[in-house]
């Protein structure tokens, strides 16, 4: 099985894209990884919500393979602890036969039709985090999970 973060844009914070890329190496010891930045969409300015929900929408709709397991990185989903998370991952990693791919949408959250075609949603805090800083957070977090069932000296509980 593949893991697979997907966001729209690209990550424009230097010393972040370095941190994000040092995390997806470190989680690239245990699975293969990989962290996909989108192409923005363009002229948002003269969108509306739900224009730009849409446009971002397709974006990730051409990008989901049939065999994908799509999760949502949702202020609304359901909260876990890092250790929560562990068990998780590990279901995941015995039943997703593919990729498990997770989203981060863009700054009015996920279209109707990606909330349609995904599987589940989950939140990493009930706070509201820039779309950049997510990316690190959520990689982070995988690679917790990770030493966790592993049993690895880097989670303290």
């Amino acid at each position: 099985m593949k893991i697979e973060l997907m966001a729209i844009g690209r990550t424009t914070n230097r010393e972040l894209a370095q941190l994000i890329e040092h995390y997806a190496d470190r989680v690239g010891h245990y699975v293969p990884f990989k962290f996909t930045a989108l192409p923005d969409v363009k002229n948002t300015r003269s969108q509306s919500e739900a224009q730009q929900k849409a446009a971002e929408g397709q974006l990730f709709l051409r990008a989901i393979e049939p065999s994908d397991w799509v999760v949502l990185l949702d202020e609304h989903g359901k909260e876990l602890t890092s250790v929560e998370m562990s068990r998780y991952v590990q279901r995941k990693m015995q039943s997703v036969p593919k990729r498990l791919l997770f989203l981060i949408g863009g700054p009015y959250g996920f279209s109707d039709e990606v909330r349609r075609r995904a599987a589940e949603s989950l939140s990493l805090s009930k706070m509201t985090f820039p779309h950049e800083l997510i990316r690190l957070i959520f990689i982070e977090q995988l690679y917790r999970a990770f030493t966790i069932l592993r049993g690895e000296p880097y989670h303290h509980e």
